[in-house]
């Protein structure tokens, strides 16, 4: 027995719920980012911290990208397993642990502008590690912004950032999707409830978790993920008989 997906369409909703969040909280950032797209057109060179960032998020999103390309359609039927998902909750968890302790007692203090190449790289492969269903995309993308020596606020923010293409593009191929195939047709008020909950929710939960990561370790949030992947096994084996 496994989880019942919820119709595509709806997934679409909440997608582009999640991106619309994303780009309200940091509509600043994309401002000054989308202006900066248009000078490195214009210059066809990078000469601002604003237009470093642009290209460094872009770099970031290509791993993704390709592992989404790669490997989401194998990580397609296990979504619909929950063992597997609990299980690959324990890997988020170890990110989080060995971020903090491999950081320890000498944090980073790199901001988004003092980033490199490499920087940028490393954060897009654990984006892309967290195709794996269960993963959690920004604590593997925070936890590698710490690894490569960013400030904890520069860490989580570039993680926002990087994501908000990502997201974005997988809601546009959800919609595509959706036009191109047949899909259960939902009711114009669960669709409008479903974006309507999806931005509420993901505008607090940006707020929080930059609030949170800016001041606290991430061990909460791995104590959180090994709670609930056992939690989540023990009720497995407990409905399977063991």
């Amino acid at each position: 027995m496994g989880w019942e997906r919820p119709p595509l369409l709806f997934e679409v909703t909440v997608h582009l719920g999640t991106t619309a969040a994303l780009i309200s909280y940091f509509w600043d950032d994309w401002m000054h980012l989308i202006q900066a797209g248009f000078q490195i057109l214009r210059h066809r060179a990078i000469q601002s911290a604003d237009e470093k960032v642009l290209f460094l998020i872009f770099i970031s999103t290509i791993p993704g990208v390709i592992g989404g390309v790669l490997l989401e359609p194998y990580f397609e039927n296990e979504l619909s397993d929950p063992s597997f998902t609990a299980i690959t909750l324990y890997i988020t968890a170890t990110l989080l642990i060995g971020s903090e302790w491999y950081t320890g007692a000498a944090p980073g203090n790199k901001t988004m502008q003092d980033m490199t190449l490499w920087d940028s790289v490393f954060i897009g492969i654990a984006q892309a590690v967290a195709i794996i269903p269960g993963v959690s995309r920004s604590g593997s993308t925070i936890s590698a912004g710490l690894v490569r020596s960013l400030n904890r606020e520069s860490a989580a923010r570039f993680s926002f950032l990087m994501a908000t293409p990502i997201i974005l593009g997988a809601g546009v191929k959800q919609l595509l999707d959706v036009l191109m195939g047949e899909q259960v047709k939902l009711d114009g008020g669960v669709l409008a409830v479903g974006f309507i909950s999806s931005v509420v929710v993901g505008y607090a939960a940006i707020a929080f978790l930059l609030n949170f990561v800016r001041r606290q370790k991430l061990y909460v949030f791995a104590a959180y993920c090994i709670l609930f992947a056992t939690l989540s096994l023990v009720g497995i084996g407990i409905r399977d008989g063991f």
